[in-house]
């Protein structure tokens, strides 16, 4: 679903709007950053719009620039917190592992990363 206004039972919208807890890392008007409650690597933030899209390409779709953006933090965070080298990964649809349904950037750092692809 592309939308900009908040879904009432999304988990990331109510991070968003302050009403769940979490760890906040960065934000910005358009973007939220906060540590993933289930790490993967030594940093593992997630990077959200503040508005809802279902996933990357409805946001690309719906609003490139939030898009740029979100990746701008990603990096900042990364700088901040794993000299600037990261992984950024986002699952789109539930065979890709997506859970919850609001774009979202998985941002790994902090040690040395197994190759996917080459």
């Amino acid at each position: 679903m592309t939308t900009s206004a908040p879904e009432p039972d999304c988990l990331f919208c109510l991070i968003v709007a302050g009403e769940v807890p979490a760890t906040i890392v960065a934000r910005t008007e358009n973007v939220v950053a906060f540590e993933d409650i289930n790490p993967s690597a030594p940093m593992h933030v997630l990077v959200v719009p503040t508005t809802h899209h279902g996933d990357v390409s409805q946001l690309a779709a719906a609003a490139p620039d939030v898009l740029a953006e979100l990746v701008g933090v990603a990096e900042q965070v990364a700088g901040e917190r794993a000299d600037g080298q990261f992984r950024l990964i986002f699952n789109s649809g539930p065979h890709a592992g997506q859970t919850v349904f609001h774009v979202h950037a998985h941002v790994l750092g902090g040690t040395q990363l197994g190759a996917l692809v080459g």
